[in-house]
């Protein structure tokens, strides 16, 4: 087991934090979380009893902010983001400050023996070649703002050095800072609700990992920090690289009454066409712990308590 550390992490009261805060404090380390709330949560109740746990209501761009939290942390986790195509398409400058800016912020004010490990999307690969795996040496075109923006902040981690970079896979599952809006959590919660979908360009294939998996990832990389550090690493189910279509046929598997069409007409605004290869990682001795459908029948449950679309970044 790795010694404790002082960890920050920003953005930490959102969807990833919620469920990997309390995963960090389990394993003993210390962490304080660093986010604006702007989304009006109280997504980390559950840990304001642990001593070792602290909190900053503040924003990850301003260096005065960060200054006094970078000095007392060995590790830094920088999670704030606006996260997905749509969001960073209706904020394009928060976009860019937030998900690049505050990220080279932060290298900036690190010492060097200081660590960061973060997470970026691999939508960085944008358009794949038509059955061919998606490696971390593939060539990165991301297509949309989002993409584009992580990958630079990837860029500026790597090349300062004692970083690790994962690159998710689309996300889902239940957490305590919900989000609605990712593809298989809307998906469910449309078959939940509407009992049907309409889907734009269902032959695009994605990737796709359990939030609780990503959270393993990263106590997996601070296990293992030395050994896989100032690489990046594709973090995702490679039993699940599926299309649209066939992830609403998954569902169906579920829920016998969803009905989903495929449109004859109009386009994704995030048109990321590709399939992964997760080898790099497993390599390490990683595995994901949770299945798509074990996390399609969570979300099932789940959707019994959550109704509205609040719980969206969109």
């Amino acid at each position: 087991m790795a010694k404790p550390l002082n960890i920050l992490v920003t953005g930490g009261g959102g969807y990833l934090g919620s469920v990997l805060v309390p995963e960090l404090l389990a394993a003993g380390h210390r962490v304080t979380v660093l986010d604006t709330f702007m989304y009006r949560q109280n997504s980390l109740a559950s840990v304001c009893s642990d001593p070792n746990f602290d909190v900053v209501r503040g924003d990850a761009r301003n260096p005065d902010t960060l200054t006094p939290l970078i000095k007392r942390a060995d590790l830094a986790i920088p999670l704030a983001a606006i996260v997905g195509a749509p969001a960073c398409d209706r904020d394009r400058v928060a976009a860019e400050s937030v998900n690049r800016d505050a990220v080279v912020t932060l290298l900036g004010l690190l010492g060097r023996n200081q660590r960061v490990m973060m997470p970026i999307t691999n939508s960085g690969y944008g358009v794949g070649e038509k059955g061919k795996f998606c490696t971390e040496d593939t060539p990165l075109r991301p297509v949309s703002l989002y993409g584009r923006t992580k990958v630079e902040a990837e860029r500026a981690a790597l090349e300062r050095g004692n970083c690790i970079s994962f690159r998710l896979a689309t996300v889902f599952g239940m957490a305590p800072r919900m989000r609605i809006d990712l593809l298989v959590n809307d998906f469910v919660h449309r078959a939940v609700y509407d009992r049907a979908v309409v889907v734009f360009e269902g032959h695009f294939k994605r990737n796709y990992i359990h939030i609780r998996d990503v959270a393993r990832a990263f106590l997996h990389g601070i296990e293992r920090f030395d050994a896989m550090k100032d690489r990046p690493y594709n973090v995702g189910l490679s039993d699940a690289n599926l299309s649209k279509i066939e992830l609403c046929e998954r569902i169906k598997k579920h829920l016998p009454k969803f009905v989903y069409l495929e449109a004859p007409v109009g386009e994704d605004p995030d048109r990321r066409d590709y399939i992964v290869s997760n080898a790099r990682i497993e390599a390490t001795g990683f595995r994901p712990r949770h299945t798509l459908d074990e996390g399609i029948g969570e979300l099932i449950k789940g959707y019994k308590m959550i109704r509205d679309a609040r719980f969206g970044n969109v």
